[in-house]
């Protein structure tokens, strides 16, 4: 077994772990098995949490980055006392209803602070994790907010390109108190490393500013000794750990089968005979389980303290610190956008559509001082920055992260910054980028997390650049995507309101899409009720008779339709125009209101510069479409429009030929 005696407190995780993964006919083995040792030196000596308020706002956070190893999170959690974690739910592992699910749920009122399973999505997350916290301290002080971020990961997670742009943006930032563990196996599931990589990896991270230590992952002296130092270091810290994949199963440890091959009730018993653990399936001695709970313990007098400290904050600071840490919004934002909104009506020029929602942030800056920006080397054409200080190695009392083009861990780390709490996070990029991060969205959503992912140069308006970046599917596809709220707003007076639903948005994650071009105003008037909200609206209903035509449009075709309508209208065809920023809360309105919006009889066109797909459904049997049908081109984006038909004169002549039909 080596020239280290494995410690009984690190086998009752391997017990544990092996025993659910038997009785469940699967799971992975690998790191439980594995890293062990390293579990139980962080959490017996340094990790700060208290599992009878697992939401602490000031515990350390642990984040397991190769979450399928999911076993040794549940094992751990049972160890130290966290009641969602009773032995009955460790036998249920995998079980539909279980705690103890295939990979790790974000549940931070159980101890489990993100999801994790896609490789690399949890190191990711760390990082933004460590960037809240970070700012936060440098707003509220190291009295109330002190705390480090812990990530385990392995193989997979470091050969994601997501883990090397972690590495990369981690170690220029100087963070300081993150610290990941290396699960240094050296197996995949393919089989041995050497398949398929040849690099230093501990280097990668050497040469990125990071402190790296190397030590053998079963000695937990030496893990524990090298978290002390890591915790003294100024940089991010990699402790690699070289380890044996599946360790105590001797069929499989050390080779590739390790990581998730079937683990049998012999296997069980000889584990059991070869580390001398005579205990029955998921019992654990009475002096380890109490050592265990002792450690759950540990924290109890720094949580008291901390406690103490908030109490005795002035009235009015202590409020403050309670609001941003549980994501209320304060007195007075919702002003700032009404006021805006009043403006918008007439304001002349109109500005381009991405350049609003800047204008818009940075009205928000004094009021909502917890906004972060992270932005993928755009701040010139996406402009939000403005007033705000960037958040760097020297500064951390800045709001906007300079990502460099990096947008997978950008959309990561801001779902990082949302799972910590306390900072209201945007994900800035251009929309046909927008596949770079779709990994993070899809977590957030998945999640629930509130990120505003928010995007520019959304169709064929942005011109010259050509088919490469204009992204006529991805509406299409964001829509299709469960719990993601998408909001294409006409104007700036929409635009003011779609910010005001995506910031009360809470239940997950928010996509703000703007056109690079001008935004015409279509709201010439000022309605206080907020439009936008029912996610489709009456912009100007048919003149002259009941409606013949209805058309629905989106963003920056809103203005076309209406143009179009205007000329319908002079030909005697009562026609109405339907913005329609969201479908998604369109769909959650009841059916009469949905119906006043678009009543039964004549006919519908639908017009947006993407695809048809998903349009459908709202335009009916006799419905037509204006819009793309294949990708776009280079050249002006009037000529493009043109090119493509998505002009009011193809509007009309749409509706035209469905009448005509009827």
């Amino acid at each position: 077994m080596g020239k280290h005696e494995l410690s009984p407190l690190a086998n009752a995780i391997r017990f544990l772990s092996i025993d659910a993964i038997v009785r469940a006919g699967e799971g992975h083995q690998g790191v439980p098995l594995g890293m062990a040792e390293i579990a139980t030196a962080l959490f017996m000596r340094h990790l700060k949490f208290n599992p009878a308020d697992p939401a602490w706002p000031d515990r350390d956070r642990f984040v397991l980055s190769n979450g399928h190893g999911s076993m040794l999170l549940y094992s751990v959690l049972h160890l130290t006392g966290y009641a969602g974690f009773p032995i009955e739910e460790l036998q249920r592992f995998r079980e539909l209803g279980s705690h103890c699910e295939g990979h790790p749920e974000i549940d931070p009122a159980n101890g489990i602070e993100v999801t994790t399973g896609p490789l690399g999505q949890g190191i990711a997350n760390a990082l933004g994790m460590a960037v809240a916290e970070a700012c936060l301290q440098a707003r509220f002080g190291p009295e109330l907010v002190n705390h480090y971020t812990y990530a385990f990961v392995g193989d997979g997670c470091l050969q994601e390109g997501v883990g090397q742009e972690m590495i990369s943006l981690a170690g220029h930032l100087r963070l300081g108190r993150l610290v990941l563990f290396w699960d240094d196996n050296r197996i995949t599931d393919d089989g041995s490393t050497e398949l398929s990589i040849s690099e230093d990896v501990a280097q990668r991270f050497r040469v990125a500013g990071w402190h790296v230590a190397e030590v053998d992952g079963h000695d937990l002296e030496a893990v524990s000794q090298a978290i002390t130092a890591a915790r003294w270091d100024t940089r991010p810290s990699l402790i690699a750990c070289r380890t044996v994949i599946a360790r105590g199963i001797e069929r499989l440890q050390g080779q590739r089968g390790g990581h998730s091959g079937r683990l049998h009730p012999a296997d069980a018993d000889a584990a059991r005979k070869l580390l001398d653990w005579p205990h029955a399936p998921f019992e654990v001695p009475r002096d380890i389980a109490q050592a265990w709970r002792d450690a759950g313990r540990r924290s109890q007098d720094e949580y008291e303290a901390w406690q103490s400290r908030v109490a005795a904050l002035p009235a009015a600071q202590r409020a403050e610190f309670r609001r941003v840490l549980a994501g209320e919004l304060p007195a007075g934002w919702r002003g700032v956008l009404e006021e805006y909104k009043r403006r918008a009506v007439d304001a002349e020029p109109p500005p381009g559509g991405i350049l609003v929602s800047a204008e818009i942030n940075d009205l928000l800056t004094e009021v909502l001082p917890e906004r972060m920006v992270a932005c993928a080397d755009l701040e010139a054409p996406m402009n939000h920055k403005r007033r705000l200080k960037a958040f760097t190695a020297d500064e951390r009392g800045g709001a906007y992260v300079h990502c460099g083009v990096r947008e997978h861990v950008m959309g990561s780390m801001a779902n990082g910054m949302a799972a910590h709490g306390g900072v209201i996070p945007l994900s800035l990029t251009y929309l046909a980028f927008s596949d770079y991060e779709r990994p993070a969205m899809r977590m957030a959503a998945l999640m629930g997390l509130p990120v505003k992912f928010v995007f520019s140069h959304d169709s064929i308006g942005i011109g010259r650049n050509g088919p490469t970046h204009q992204p006529v599917e991805i509406l299409a596809s964001l829509r299709a995507m469960p719990n993601m709220l998408v909001l294409r707003p006409a104007d700036a007076v929409e635009a003011a309101e779609c910010w005001e639903v995506a910031l009360e948005h809470r239940e997950g994650p928010s996509t703000l899409v703007f056109a690079r071009q001008t935004l015409p105003a279509v709201r010439r008037s000022h309605v206080a009720e907020n439009l936008s909200r029912r996610g489709a609206y009456v912009l100007a209903e048919a003149v002259g008779g009941s409606r013949a035509v209805t058309l629905l449009a989106t963003g920056s075709e809103v203005a076309l339709a209406v143009e179009a309508r205007t000329r319908l209208q002079e030909e005697g065809i009562p026609t109405a125009v339907v913005s329609m920023p969201s479908w998604e809360l369109f769909d959650r309105q009841d059916a009469a209101y949905r119906a006043s919006v678009l009543p039964p009889g004549g006919v519908r066109v639908g017009v947006e510069a993407a695809l048809r797909f998903g349009w459908d459904r709202y335009l009916g049997e006799r419905g037509g479409f204006v819009g793309m049908t294949g990708f776009g081109a280079s050249g002006p984006a009037e000529a493009l429009y043109e090119k493509f038909g998505i002009t009011p004169k193809a509007i009309v002549g749409e509706a035209k030929r469905l009448l005509a039909a009827a």
